[in-house]
């Protein structure tokens, strides 16, 4: 079996009985080692303290006394938002359960980077074993920001911070002409998924390098659908159909999911009869109708009507897929068993 995403940790959980991801104490450790919660140079014995008998006891219990403790404002906070998400992490029956109580409840009191890391995770459980590039390359929108563009007429999406990155590389090469030859331009020159090379992504999964061509190679596009029913499945335990689509035809539709800010309040427009307007429409990244495979999970609203969903790109051109808005935003019967 090929590995992939190995800076997920999930060699650092224990699969259940029932398929989800358990929490270990050598998971809190890993993100005792991020550099937000690294004591600083400057740092206070609290602080030092603290981390260090962590370090020793990943669940030792934590009071809000030594917390408070610590001189650093910052570094509080940051300490704060660890232990509330370590108690989430090791008190659920498993990781995808606290996802979803995150999504359906709402993370106001967590940083967005921890349901980010969530989602890789437990994207990770649900796709063991799959054997297509292309799936997993999808799956990178689910908890990677991408950057769009457009070349030869096809849209392509590039990880926003390697991107990024490599920009910034570029700047500061300007001073060297010869060093700044042998760069190559960013975004331009990075690798675009097709047949020939999809095989190379096994070797370079975590470096996030490669180009979806979301506009012009249908096997991407059915990738990103494949990702999306298997994210419902494996979270809700519903099987759904999704297909990607060039326009909302039906003029009875009764129900959307935008996947961002932006497929939102597209959606919304459209929904209460407006021109969202030719500058919005070509924000539109991709357009899908879903199927549920069986109707009596569906809100007898819906019935068997498609469910749609749209993914757009904001003004900056950067899309940033919402995957819990899936978990949320469906329309699910009441008596639907989910988790």
């Amino acid at each position: 079996m090929r590995e992939f995403w190995v800076a997920s940790g999930h060699h650092l959980t224990r699969r259940a009985d029932h398929g989800g991801l358990i929490a270990t104490p050598e998971l809190i450790m890993a993100y005792l080692a991020r550099p937000e919660l690294m004591p600083p140079d400057d740092a206070c014995d609290a602080e030092r303290n603290l981390h260090a008998d962590l370090l020793a006891d990943p669940l030792r219990p934590v009071s809000k006394a030594d917390i408070a403790g610590i001189a650093d404002a910052d570094a509080r906070e940051n300490w704060t938002f660890m232990m509330a998400f370590r108690d989430r992490l090791v008190a659920a029956p498993s990781l995808e359960a606290v996802y979803v109580s995150l999504a359906r409840k709402g993370a106001t009191d967590l940083p967005p980077i921890f349901l980010s890391q969530l989602c890789h995770l437990i994207l990770r459980n649900a796709l063991e074993g799959c054997d297509d590039p292309y799936i997993l390359r999808a799956a990178e929108l689910f908890y990677r920001s991408q950057k769009a563009t457009i070349h030869d007429g096809a849209l392509l999406l590039a990880d926003a911070e390697v991107v990024e990155a490599q920009h910034h590389a570029q700047h500061d090469l300007h001073s060297s002409p010869l060093t700044a030859m042998l760069q190559p331009q960013a975004f331009g020159e990075m690798d675009v998924m097709d047949d020939a090379n999809a095989w190379t992504y096994w070797s370079r999964s975590d470096a996030h390098a490669m180009v979806m061509n979301l506009g012009g190679n249908q096997k991407a596009r059915d990738a990103l659908c494949r990702v999306i029913e298997c994210w419902i499945a494996h979270l809700l335990g519903v099987a759904v159909k999704a297909e990607t689509v060039a326009s909302i035809e039906d003029r009875d539709w009764r129900w959307f999911v935008g996947l961002d800010s932006e497929g939102t309040r597209i959606g919304n427009a459209l929904w209460n009869g407006d021109t969202p307007g030719a500058a919005a429409a070509g924000r539109i990244v991709a357009l899908m109708r879903l199927i549920f495979d069986d109707a009596r999970f569906v809100d007898e609203r819906v019935g068997t009507k498609p469910v749609y969903l749209i993914l757009a790109m904001d003004a900056d051109k950067m899309v940033r897929l919402k995957p819990q808005n899936l978990v949320v935003g469906l329309p699910l019967a009441s008596t639907a068993n989910v988790a």
